[in-house]
Parts: C-alpha cells; structure tokens; sequence
C-alpha cells in the first residue's frame, strides 16, 4: 500500500502464505485482518478495495493485515472453493493477531470468507468489527452474522453491482435483519467511489 507496508510469509494450512501489514501511527487499536476477491478472477491483496479497507483502517488506528489466498501471489497451494480459503484466514488471524482487539474485513469472495470466519471465531474471540463489502450472497452460502455482532457490522453494496445483484445480498441479510448501507450508483469495484468507500467505512471503525 505504501513504502512502509512490511511483506512476509507465514506458515499457512496448505503453504507458506503472503502477508502484508501496514501499521497506524502511534500505537495500535488492534489487527484488522483483510480478505481479497474472487483468486480465480484476478483477486489479490492489492486490489483497490481492498488497499482501500486497509487505508480505512489504518487511519482509524488498526494494524491493517491482507494476504493472498492459496495459490494467489507467493502464497502456496490451490482453490480450494472457500473451505481452504477459510484455514488460510483463520490462520493469518492466529499468526498475526492471536490477541487483542480483532476486526474482520472481506471483498466479495473475501467477504464470504470472513462471514464463515466470523462465525468460527465468534464463540472464542471478541469481535469490534465487522466489514462486508460486495458480499458474494449470489455465488456462494455465506455465512449469517450473529444477532449479538450486527451493531458491529458494517455491510456495504453498490446499487448498480452488476457482478453481485443488490437483490441477492438483500435476500441474505432480510431474513437476519442485518441493514444492508447501499452506495447509489455504486458498481462492483466502486469506480470514482473508493475514498467515499473509504469514508464509510473509517465513520464505521470510529463508531
């Protein structure tokens, strides 16, 4: 993300994995630990979005930690359909961030990741926040958000989402009453909207 942004590898479930961590100045709140689009389809830790999650966090004062997923940059292995995603998640998180303040944040495939992983970690793990963005509710079985941590969730769509229909990520949040914050005009990737994406999700992180 910047000249400052410290690159390694850890052992992951299935390899070694890529992580990079950008840090706040002055002393941390806690790890926030991001995950990429779709590996398949071009999603890697430095894409747009997801750099724009990590700048949101660390203006809010987290330690902002992406990584690439099995098989995606220097990161070992193979698609694995989201299951090894998953592993690869939770194991940045007990690698990077095995305690303290923790805040979950995913793009489109990443936030089908994160949903599953939120789940797993919810009953062992505080959770201060949770960010979905583009959830990928059309392509996958993502995971419900805990009643308890809906205060703590920020879920964001593009209204003009054209690879992940407004309606389905409607259809998965109606039946938890999980509001859903819509960008009008907004596209997948939210073209010309990323520092009011950036925005939205620093207002969520200072809440």
């Amino acid at each position: 993300m910047n000249a400052q942004t410290e690159y390694l590898l850890q052992t992951g479930p299935a390899g070694l994995l890529e992580v990079a961590i950008d840090r706040p100045e002055g002393a941390s709140l806690g790890a926030a630990v991001l995950a990429h689009p779709h590996p398949l389809h071009g999603g890697t830790l430095t894409n747009k979005v997801v750099q724009t999650l990590a700048r949101a966090c660390v203006l809010a004062g987290w330690t902002a930690v992406r990584f690439n997923f099995r098989g995606v940059g220097r990161s070992e292995g193979a698609y694995d359909e989201g299951r090894g995603e998953l592993a690869d998640l939770l194991s940045v998180v007990e690698a990077q961030a095995p305690q303290g303040a923790l805040c979950l944040a995913g793009f489109s495939f990443g936030a089908f990741v994160t949903s599953h992983a939120v789940a797993a970690l919810h009953p062992r793990r505080e959770m201060h926040r949770v960010v979905l963005v583009g959830t990928a509710a059309s392509r996958f079985e993502v995971a419900s958000v805990p009643a308890e941590l809906h205060l703590r969730t920020l879920v964001i769509h593009g209204e003009r989402d054209d690879t992940v229909p407004l309606s389905a990520a409607m259809d998965w949040a109606r039946p938890q009453s999980l509001p859903v914050l819509v960008v009008p005009g907004g596209g997948h990737f939210f073209h010309g909207q990323l520092p009011l994406l950036r925005e939205l999700v620093l207002r969520h992180l200072h809440a």
